[in-house]
């Protein structure tokens, strides 16, 4: 399926350190929509995350508890496979390390789950030790619903597709499960510093 695009007007930016570009990315000012189908809009009062699957006890949380978490504010650069970078973006969410704290588990592969049926796969390793987050703000603002919102995972390391929008949920696998765009060709990793863009990648 391809993806629904708005908001991208395609103005790149030449006056930025070229080190903090991935190879064939370039910089714009806006934040592109990218979407394989329509913006779920699911009501806080219906909205939960859940952590299941491989682990020694389920946990969950309404929206009320998910905000009551320690949170943390920071600034990350994003890369998505369709070539666009975006410097210095400000976010505010819960620490995938936070959400995990007590959790027992021996599998070594998360599916992120979300609103709309999209699914995507990484490993454990890439989403602790502060390297991904569930976040619900941006730029000192809530999420909005067409860059994910209510709360979507962060992951600015990989390529934007493996930052699931509308995200419900964790599941452990023992093997690892290829997700939405994974299924469809995309690269089972998605580090854009190594072009990890397709399969063949």
């Amino acid at each position: 399926m391809a993806p629904i695009s708005r908001g991208f007007h395609g103005r790149r930016r030449d006056d930025v350190d070229p080190a903090r570009v991935p190879p064939g990315q370039y910089v714009v000012n806006d934040f592109p929509v990218l979407s394989a189908g329509p913006t779920p809009r699911t009501p806080l009062e219906e909205w939960s995350f859940a952590i299941g699957g491989e682990v020694g006890s389920e946990a969950s949380w309404t929206w009320e508890q998910f905000l009551a978490l320690p949170s943390e504010t920071f600034t990350v650069d994003i890369h998505c496979v369709t070539k666009w970078s975006k410097l210095g973006t400000h976010w505010t969410g819960v620490a995938i390390d936070t959400l995990l704290e007590g959790v027992e588990t021996e599998a070594g592969y998360v599916t992120a789950w979300s609103d709309g049926g999209y699914t995507t796969n990484l490993s454990l390793a890439d989403l602790t030790a502060g390297r991904a987050w569930v976040v619900y703000d941006f730029d000192g603002a809530p999420l909005e619903a067409e860059h994910g919102g209510p709360a979507r995972l962060l992951v600015p390391h990989l390529y934007f597709w493996k930052s699931a929008k509308w995200v419900r949920g964790l599941r452990f696998t023992v093997e690892d499960e290829p997700g939405f765009w994974e299924q469809a060709g995309y690269n089972n990793h998605g580090d854009p510093w190594k072009e990890e863009r397709y399969w063949s990648d």
